[in-house]
């Protein structure tokens, strides 16, 4: 896996030649964010691109969000639209269906995703990732958004799997494999969704809008990634275990879905790191060839650091390197936790 790491780490986005400005609609599907959209959605409606809205779909929210929404119609009255979802006395709505709804109100072609606890980190957030769509056979476009920096070792776990899953994402789309993206940061055509029906063939599952679309519709040719500062949307960790185990579930259960050959390779990619550790844990138990144990730990470690160091940078998190050494080995132990638990996890709801 560490081999296959490094085509992200040896990888170089190009300055983009875009002369042409295309329209663009921003899709955030929301779920009693009031607070969220309040300190966020001014950054996003603050971008410097000249042709853009952004849709706001209020999905069943009994807070204030509405209020909040109001307020900023009221100042960007040509620039935000406001999508109300009313909860069904009978049926639960998902986010596929808010963002169904948020997709068929946009006015544009080009479609940019983000979350209501989500801030851009640069007003040229919609330049850098909408520039990859002047080549035509462009339909998706993956981005990155990091959680933000705060004290306590849980914030570094989940910072270290958020670049971890970045780095894998990233590197299968290098080379023409690409299998999920992260609706934090995503942009697809509108024709493309349309054209494949939607969520249709996944709609039952509760999570997955923004990774079983991308793993059902991407090919060696369509998909473009852009990790630059610019284009990074900053999102709020979680903070606590129990919170961060629901969230993770949920994406395990739509990785379920996932092609076969993708399963595959992320199976045989994780398996390749969960038994050498488990192989070095064996063989101190038994006190057997340990010196060749710590030799290979080792050297492991030394190219993780080479490697993992440049990724790190390029996805602004450098400081995270040296947390490797302590952080890999409990991310592997988690992510095998987390597949027995959704084994026998039936019922997931997205908020």
């Amino acid at each position: 896996m560490i081999y296959f790491h490094a085509k992200f780490s040896l990888n170089k986005i190009g300055e983009s030649t875009q002369t042409n400005i295309q329209a663009v609609s921003v899709i955030i599907c929301a779920r009693n964010e009031a607070k969220n959209l309040e300190k966020n959605l001014s950054f996003v409606l603050n971008q410097q691109y000249p042709n853009f809205e952004v849709v706001v779909v209020n999905d069943c929210s009994y807070d204030v969000s509405e209020d909040v929404l109001k307020s900023f119609i009221e100042k960007y009255p040509h620039l935000l639209k406001v999508v109300n979802i009313s909860e069904h006395p009978r049926h639960k709505t998902s986010k596929k269906f808010a963002a169904t709804l948020g997709i068929k109100a946009s006015a544009h072609e080009i479609l940019v995703f983000t979350d209501a606890d989500c801030k851009p980190l640069s007003p040229h957030w919609l330049s850098a990732m909408v520039a990859h769509y002047h080549n035509p056979q462009i339909e998706i476009v993956l981005g990155f958004s990091p959680y933000e920096t705060k004290s306590g070792f849980l914030n570094k776990i989940i910072r270290y799997e958020t670049c971890f899953t970045a780095i894998n994402y990233i590197s299968n789309a290098i080379v023409g494999k690409a299998y999920m993206g992260i609706g934090r940061n995503l942009s697809y055509k509108k024709t493309l969704f349309f054209k494949g029906k939607g969520f249709a063939s996944h709609m039952h599952i509760p999570s997955g809008d923004d990774d079983l679309f991308v793993n059902q519709h991407a090919n060696s040719k369509n998909v473009a990634i852009e990790y630059s500062l610019n284009a990074q949307v900053l999102s709020q960790p979680k903070t606590s275990l129990i919170t961060l185990w629901k969230q993770k579930i949920r994406h395990l259960g739509a990785g379920k879905n996932y092609k076969y050959k993708d399963k595959q390779r992320l199976t045989i990619q994780f398996l390749s790191g969960w038994l050498f550790y488990i192989l070095c844990v064996i063989l101190l138990i038994l006190n057997f060839l340990i010196y060749w144990v710590l030799v290979i730990f080792v050297v492991r470690y030394v190219l993780q650091l080479f490697i993992y160091y440049k990724a790190f940078v390029k996805l602004q998190s450098k400081n995270l390197a040296g947390w490797i050494i302590f952080v890999d080995p409990i991310y592997y132990f988690n992510v095998f936790l987390l597949s027995i638990v959704n084994i026998f996890t039936k019922k997931i709801a997205w908020k």
